[in-house]
């Protein structure tokens, strides 16, 4: 474990320990008083402040342990297609990417053709877009990851189509017991359905003066690319927990068929109301859980204690690696676009989107400078798109938290 891990996870334990004794004495004030001494208001919102700061490096860690997950998921893909290129379904681009990569990590990008070049660079849907440097690729990737945390929590997969097809089981039969020499009938009740993700465009147009581009000091292009990154990241991730589905991703909070858990309390969330959350959602979806809130969700849930007083958020141990903070036990990431707290909003989600949801990419973030159609404007065209879908495909894997008695 790196001394930077270290360091967090002890000044977390103090800092939360310290939060703990505050809380107890602002209760005690309360009940003896029937208010707050300020002085302990100003030190308990000092606290809040000090968890926030360190909530940034925590992020951090959560993340990191779901992208090793992914990781370890896309290896396990690789070695199965290397051992039967046969049996993949997109066979002409798989082989070329599959070839392609084993080349490139034995021995690097120089020795490769430009059809392996090319097959790393449109094989890959995920990366930011064959017409953009390799420094662009590298940054646009790590943005995306920094600002739209459900692509470390959700299936990712690339396409070559418009859409991805998935059957997916809606009922199964019921085995039934029998006498020796009983009349045995079919069991019936088996059936499936065909799950299609559509993905969906979404683009952005910038105009720059020419002069401007020649005259300014900061470089203005890589500020651009910079801006597209942010800005389309911000979008999908809107998307993929508040979007309708129409013409753009499907939202979590949105789907109907997401199931909901009420908090127990028409305006705060409750203990309690995270505990019926949790014991919800089927025991095998809890074993790659996470719940998912924004910053200010956070804040609410630090300050919740059991029946028994235990406080249902807990600071990240000090292990092999560092463990990071959890709440009823289970890892967590914020998601800004999750509403807040308020009368019949769902501002927690927790379950396994893994399995429940599915992001698809077909064209990465691509961007062309184009100098000819303004030119008689004076103006420089930057034109960026991006091809994404994103839909629950397990509904029951995920759900939702509801303010409300």
């Amino acid at each position: 474990m790196t001394d930077e891990v270290k360091n967090y996870v002890e000044e977390m334990g103090r800092t939360f320990e310290e939060f703990k004794s505050t809380m107890e004495t602002r209760l005690s004030e309360v009940e003896s008083k029937g208010q707050a001494d300020p002085l302990t208001e100003t030190k308990l919102n000092n606290i809040e402040g000090d968890l926030d700061k360190l909530e940034d490096f925590n992020q951090k860690l959560t993340l990191q342990e779901q992208e090793h997950k992914q990781l370890e998921e896309k290896l396990t893909r690789f070695e199965t297609m290397l051992k039967r290129p046969d049996a993949a379904i997109e066979t002409a681009n798989v082989d070329m990417a599959v070839k392609a990569f084993d080349q490139y990590l034995r021995k690097g990008d120089s020795d490769l053709t430009p059809e392996e070049k090319k097959s790393l660079t449109v094989g890959d849907n995920t990366a930011a877009g064959f017409l953009a440097p390799p420094e662009y690729v590298n940054e646009l990737i790590k943005t995306v990851t920094e600002i739209s945390p459900m692509r470390s929590i959700a299936r990712v997969r690339p396409t070559t189509q418009k859409s991805v097809q998935m059957p997916s089981r809606t009922a199964t039969f019921s085995a039934v017991f029998t006498a020796e020499q009983g009349t045995r009938s079919e069991t019936t009740g088996y059936t499936t359905q065909q799950e299609e993700i559509p993905t969906h465009e979404m683009y952005a147009l910038v105009d720059i003066s020419e002069q401007l581009l020649e005259d300014s000091v900061f470089n203005l292009e890589a500020e651009m690319q910079q801006e597209f990154a942010t800005q389309f990241a911000k979008a999908e991730g809107t998307k993929f927990v508040t979007g309708t589905g129409v013409g753009a991703p499907e939202g979590i909070t949105i789907n109907a068929d997401v199931a909901t858990t009420n908090s127990g309390s028409g305006t705060v969330l409750t203990a309690n109301g995270l505990l019926d959350l949790v014991h919800a959602i089927k025991s095998d979806y809890t074993n790659n859980a996470t719940f998912v809130f924004n910053r200010t969700t956070l804040a609410a849930i630090r300050k919740l204690q059991d029946t028994a007083g235990q406080y249902v958020f807990q600071a990240g141990m000090l292990l092999t690696g560092g463990v990071p903070n959890t709440i009823l036990g289970y890892p967590y990431v914020e998601m800004p676009d999750m509403p807040d707290v308020a009368s019949s909003a769902k501002p927690v989600a927790f379950g396994d989107f893994s399995r429940g949801y599915m992001i698809v990419d077909r064209v990465g973030l691509a961007v062309l400078r184009d100098p000819f159609t303004q030119a008689t404007s004076g103006n420089v065209r930057y034109y960026a798109r991006k091809r994404v879908g994103g839909q629950v495909v397990l509904a029951e894997a995920i759900r939702t938290q509801t303010i409300s008695a």
